[in-house]
């Protein structure tokens, strides 16, 4: 089936030439195509460019695209999408004062959604989950990362696995799977985290690796959680097992994790509200993506990603919603594009890019997806019509998608 989109006001993230991520100056480069068309072949993109080229052959099926934009879908490279309930109460207690440290000390936090999880039967769950990843589809989402963690026991963390092998299996949209064991030490084990590491060291990770359930493996790394020498060892232990590193790192303290991101060669490190000088230049000339999260900066109203300063430094930086039930509980990559502009001083193409190009190389999709390039999967965000693309980080309380194409089909 062919599907041609023709008269598009603008396509956006044009990329004639490989293009893995960008950085710095660069960042701040989007190209795009204006008047243009582009021809999608059985789910991938086959051709584009300007309307005076557009070919004649007889189409599948032709789409007028006039005063409206194309850009690929979003690359959402961190989330905690499958959860069980949610965390309502402790909205109403950071209102009255509580810090996430402060819930988190008195048996909430992620020890609350654990507790919930292992209560929860895995169809259960897959049913909770899928309606969220509904959600974000038809909000711009098309390749999306989810982390397990909230089961902090074999059993659960395995559910959690599966259940995001089931949504992998049912949605066209394209999903990598992260093992988050190490995202809190369960209260069985706070005076042995010792044991806790050799559970997922020893137990997990060959029942994971045997049966495939995760791409990347994962360590929050942060005062009172795990230090730098825990996550050493788990990251270690996981690339022996296949899995990718990738970090929870300087959310409310930089301990050095940063660097331990780079020794193990990280595909990203994720969070980076405390930065210091010295994990800015310890990033410089790697292939480790920084991953900025400004949903949960805006939802505990902690410090933001410097991401200006990190930018102007020559860094690269996706864009992330850490979507999950305490710190983030939205899914919406509009709402961290607009966020980013708005209070982390991205501008629009920065963010565009960090939410597109940058956030599929951060899951290892750049081959896949993220960009407009011939042989990528046809996922891409048709807009309703607006003046620029820049509408889309200003005008932050509403939804500019008109329609969303995973695969080159359009989701209803």
């Amino acid at each position: 089936m062919t599907t041609l989109f023709k008269n598009i006001k603008e396509l956006i993230q044009v990329r004639t030439e490989v293009t893995a991520f960008v950085s710095g100056k660069d960042m701040n480069k989007l190209p795009t195509i204006k008047n243009a068309f582009l021809v999608v072949e059985d789910g991938l993109i086959a051709n584009f460019g300007n309307m005076e080229n557009c070919p004649k052959q007889p189409f599948s099926k032709v789409i007028d695209a006039s005063g409206k934009m194309m850009l690929p879908s979003w690359c959402d490279s961190h989330t905690h999408l499958v959860y069980a309930g949610n965390r309502e109460r402790e909205f109403v207690d950071k209102i009255k004062g509580l810090s996430y440290q402060d819930i988190a000390n008195k048996g909430g936090g992620i020890l609350n959604s654990a507790k919930t999880l292992q209560e929860t039967s895995e169809n259960d769950l897959y049913i909770q989950s899928k309606a969220r990843l509904e959600e974000v589809m038809a909000l711009g989402t098309g390749a999306i990362e989810i982390k397990s963690g909230y089961g902090l026991t074999v059993a659960s963390e395995l559910k959690m696995l599966r259940v995001i092998k089931r949504l992998k299996e049912n949605y066209p949209i394209s999903i990598k799977a992260t093992f988050l064991g190490a995202h809190v030490v369960p209260s069985e084990y706070r005076n042995n985290k010792e044991d806790y590491i050799k559970l997922l060291i020893e137990d997990l990770m060959p029942k994971i690796a045997k049966d495939q359930l995760a791409d990347f493996v994962d360590v929050f790394c942060e005062t009172g959680y795990f230090s730098v020498e825990d996550t050493e060892r788990i990251l270690q232990a996981g690339k022996d097992y296949g899995l990718v590193p990738k970090i929870h790192v300087n959310q409310f303290n930089s301990i050095g994790g940063i660097q331990a991101g780079v020794k193990y060669n990280a595909l990203s490190v994720d969070h980076l509200e405390e930065m210091k000088d010295e994990d800015i230049e310890s990033l410089k000339s790697t292939k480790t993506m920084p991953v900025a999260l400004p949903g949960c900066s805006f939802f505990l109203g902690i410090p933001y990603t410097p991401a200006r300063k990190m930018i102007d430094a020559g860094l690269p930086l996706a864009l992330a919603t850490d979507y999950n039930p305490g710190s983030s509980p939205s899914g919406n990559m509009n709402f961290v594009v607009s966020s980013a502009c708005i209070k982390m001083k991205l501008t629009p193409e920065e963010a565009i890019n960090a939410a597109t190009i940058n956030g599929a190389y951060a899951m290892g999709m750049q081959n896949e997806v993220g960009s407009i390039a011939k042989g990528k999967q046809a996922n891409l965000i048709l807009t309703k019509p607006i003046n620029s693309y820049s509408f889309i980080p200003y005008s932050f309380g509403a939804n500019q998608i008109e329609k969303v194409y995973l695969k080159g089909k359009e989701i209803k």
